[in-house]
């Protein structure tokens, strides 16, 4: 039975001249356990008593509705749009409303929410941009309507460091437990001092060829270009028929990989350079899908030695199928349409392809801006 239908009944009794006790005892003759208590049979019983006709509760004191007119909200709307950090206390004092109105406005009628901002790795420019969208506009074009022949031609490569130990991160620690029991504990690790560089190169049937920096060994445009005769070997010996139908090499714009030295190797290897725009992992798979995978898989495992660590990697790309790699290298295609549509803004989605992360950069003697690249044409270099 309903609050409002209780006083009804005690509203009723009331105009019959019958005190609150005997309401009572009446009520809870003919209620039983779902009687109203006596606080409630009183209160109501003088009101009535005195002349009280509505049953209803009465309209409870607020601030007036005005609070949110129009204008104010045309005030805030200025104000956020100018500093988008004001504090709601101080968009009160500034329009003279109270905090709880500031919240209606902004949620309600402005449909606004506090956002935390987003770590990228560098704010594009404007030129950067467009060489970004034009980029993925050539990528689309070359594959054309068929794209499996342009892939299969894609070799592709990056260097990575891997250490000897790395932490899971909270969230891959994650586990079910029953409600009630102590949840589980995770110690704290110092970082691990031991870690290599492994340079990988690899097309969409499997690894070509992985290479690992020597100690002490600085990555120059001399030793880039001596991997890059490596690596035209191992095409050759890996993949009958490969180099004759012609390799397209995708690699970022370090400054080690776009050396004269390096460029010249390229020359004489014969590779057909497949140019990436500045700045964007998210278009370059190893960024985006190898090195990920590979340190989710290894993160949480303790290694003694380099060699260990060795083993580890080549035991986890050795357990993948062809699909695997495919996949990677196809995912191009689909990342270069995003590009496209979004119109290259900064939330673009190789935040979401590697987790927000900056990938690896290289130690390199002359580091310094990477060059600025026409995007993903075909480049013959002959």
């Amino acid at each position: 039975m309903e609050q409002i239908e209780f006083r009804a009944v005690i509203k009723f009794l009331t105009k019959q001249e019958k005190p609150p006790q005997t309401i009572m005892n009446e009520m809870e003759t003919l209620y039983g356990d779902q009687c109203p208590g006596k606080t409630m049979i009183y209160k109501w019983h003088g009101p009535f008593k005195h002349g009280r006709e509505s049953i209803e509760d009465d309209p409870r004191p607020g601030r007036p509705v005005e609070a949110t007119t129009s204008d104010n909200v045309e005030k805030i709307e200025k104000f956020m749009l100018e500093v988008a950090r004001l504090k709601k206390k101080q968009l009160s004092v500034l329009v003279g409303i109270s905090d709880t109105t500031i919240l209606t406005i902004l949620h309600d009628h402005l449909g606004m929410t506090k956002v935390s901002a987003r770590w990228v790795p560098r704010m594009l420019t404007p030129p950067h941009k467009q060489q970004r969208i034009d980029a993925s506009k050539h990528f689309l074009e070359l594959c054309g309507a068929e794209p499996t022949p342009i892939l299969e031609q894609i070799v592709t490569g990056d260097e990575t460091w891997v250490h000897h130990f790395e932490p899971e991160s909270k969230q891959e620690s994650m586990q079910w437990h029953k409600k009630g029991t102590p949840p589980p504990k995770k110690f704290k690790v110092s970082e691990s001092a031991g870690k290599i560089m492994a340079a990988v190169f690899w097309d969409c049937e499997g690894i070509l060829l992985v290479d690992y920096k020597e100690k002490g060994v600085n990555i120059t445009g001399e030793y880039y270009a001596r991997t890059l005769e490596r690596l035209k070997e191992a095409v050759k010996e890996k993949r009958w028929g490969k180099w004759t139908k012609g390799v397209l090499l995708l690699q970022d714009n370090a400054p080690v990989h776009k050396s004269n030295v390096a460029m010249a190797a390229l020359h004489k290897c014969g590779f057909q350079s497949l140019t990436h725009p500045p700045y964007s992992p998210d278009l370059a798979p190893s960024d985006y899908y190898l090195f990920p995978n590979l340190k989710k898989e290894l993160r949480g495992k303790k290694f003694r030695d380099d060699e260990e660590v060795k083993a580890a990697i080549l035991a986890h790309f050795e357990s993948k199928e062809k699909k695997y790699f495919f996949d990677g290298i196809e995912k191009l295609i689909s990342r270069s349409k995003i590009c496209i549509e979004l119109k290259d803004e900064e939330d673009r989605s190789w935040i979401q392809g590697v987790g927000g992360l900056c990938p690896p950069r290289l130690e390199t003697e002359g580091r310094g801006e990477e060059p600025e690249s026409s995007g993903f044409g075909v480049e013959r270099l002959t």
